[in-house]
């Protein structure tokens, strides 16, 4: 049987809803999405697209760094939009946070996303 452990960072938005940062089995961790929140104000940060989405990797990488993981150990990225106009701008964000090969991806357009995001992203990695 595998072992379940949840994980939570202070580095990290706070939760809203009843749910932890990640849950990590023997050699899978999934993220709950991200969000370009603040931490330290719980508040979507101003500046966009752009903004969001770089605040989305900090988070991310907080997240990652409590259970002992890098941005390198992404198997798999959900990311979702609420303007599929945005999907270049995000691309190009995206990119600058890997070296060598990119995790699988999926991208999606969303009517709506919690507290007003405009992008949102999922991980699943491997330890």
């Amino acid at each position: 049987m595998s072992t379940l452990k949840a994980f939570n960072t202070p580095k990290g938005p706070p939760a809203f809803g009843p749910f932890s940062h990640a849950k990590m089995n023997d050699s899978l961790l999934f993220t709950t999405g991200q969000l370009g929140i603040d931490p330290a104000t719980g508040n979507i940060v101003p500046g966009g697209v752009e903004a969001e989405t770089r605040q989305v990797f900090r988070n991310l990488t907080a997240i990652l760094e409590e259970a002992g993981l890098g941005l390198d150990s992404i198997l798999k990225a959900t990311i979702y939009l609420t303007d599929m106009k945005d999907f270049e701008k995000v691309n190009e964000i995206y990119a600058g946070y890997f070296t060598g090969d990119y995790p699988a991806r999926s991208c999606i357009g969303v009517s709506s996303l919690a507290k007003g995001g405009v992008v949102e992203i999922e991980v699943i990695c491997s330890r």
